[in-house]
């Protein structure tokens, strides 16, 4: 495997098509729209941005949910295929953002977790136990004997994301996409979530692709955040050089929305980009992000796409300021 590279996005589109009446085309959604990156073993990153952007489609298609129109995934160095998804699936996991809404109600958490195993062929009943209460404990929800028999309505909300979390990882999983996965909870319990993440990630050294719209949280245990707007990749930078140093315009401007306030003046207000996020049916010409630029050149970020410039190592951004 190349220079430990574990997940390989090449030109990434995934399209859906719009019709009006019968067979009459009306247009494509551009969800995803040539996204490019490569991910080590071990690695955690986040993708940052507005709802909209196609933070949850990249990750659906990555899972192979939803077919690529457009593009190569691989994987370990091989390139996923349609007759690998099964294989492939079982070194995925995903962690959803409704944790009561991933977990079927009418089953209790002993058949949540055993699923996985009958479908991939575990067939020895006590090999799959043992490997549910290895899980179990894994993610702190002890004493296991305990919550084997509850259903999803019996848990807490931080208890219902610790089983997606035990689902995620019953098949020893290389990589693990988390979409939103603390967003729908309660605040005193985000950081345990998050923290259990970093502890299962660096205990397995699990690839782990972190989406969220809340900068504010991607400190915990991420090393690079590929900041999403208009279904590009628009700023890709370490940790801390990308908060320490933003350089596209939008980045600066999610920064800035997602700061503390100012503890001096309780009715200063943060100042946001005007406008509305792009249409991903109808985007805009050029730059997707030039309609609510306040440093837009015209004739260049509203005619032509930027590439990605390299600025500093190994931090690109799309924006023609920095050409």
């Amino acid at each position: 495997m190349e220079n430990n590279v574990l997940l390989k996005v090449e030109n990434l589109h995934t399209w859906f098509e719009l019709r009006k009446w019968g067979f009459l085309q009306a247009g494509y959604v551009r969800a995803v729209d040539g996204v490019s990156f490569e991910l080590k073993a071990g690695e955690a990153v986040a993708v940052v941005g507005e709802s909209g952007c196609g933070k949850s489609t990249l990750a659906r298609t990555i899972l192979g949910l939803v077919p690529p129109s457009k593009g190569q995934i691989s994987f370990n160095g091989q390139k996923l295929e349609k007759k690998g998804l099964r294989k492939y699936r079982s070194q995925v996991g995903y962690v959803q953002q409704d944790p009561y809404g991933a977990l079927a109600s009418f089953m209790n958490v002993k058949s949540i977790l055993e699923e996985p195993l009958i479908i991939n062929d575990y067939r020895n009943a006590t090999e799959r136990l043992r490997r549910i209460e290895e899980v179990l404990t894994e993610v702190k929800l002890t004493p296991v004997e305990q919550f084997l028999p509850k259903f999803p309505h019996m848990l807490s909300g931080g208890q219902q994301q610790r089983v997606v979390i035990a689902r995620s990882m019953i098949l020893k999983p290389k990589l693990i996409l988390a979409d939103e996965p603390v967003s729908m909870l309660d605040a005193s319990v985000r950081v345990e979530i998050l923290r259990l993440l970093e502890d299962l990630q660096r205990a397995h050294n699990l690839g782990v692709i972190y989406i969220t719209h809340d900068l504010a949280t991607v400190r915990y245990f991420t090393e690079r955040i590929f900041v999403m707007y208009g279904a590009n990749l628009i700023e890709i930078a370490a940790v801390g050089e990308l908060l320490n140093n933003p350089l596209h315009p939008y980045t600066k401007a999610l920064l800035l929305a997602t700061s503390d306030p100012d503890p001096e003046n309780a009715n200063t207000f943060r100042e946001v980009p005007a406008g509305e996020p792009p249409s991903l049916l109808h985007p805009p010409s050029g730059c997707k992000f030039h309609p609510r630029c306040p440093h837009i050149i015209k004739g260049l970020c509203d005619v032509e796409v930027p590439p990605q410039f390299e600025r500093g190592e190994k931090h690109f951004v799309m924006c023609w300021l920095h050409k």
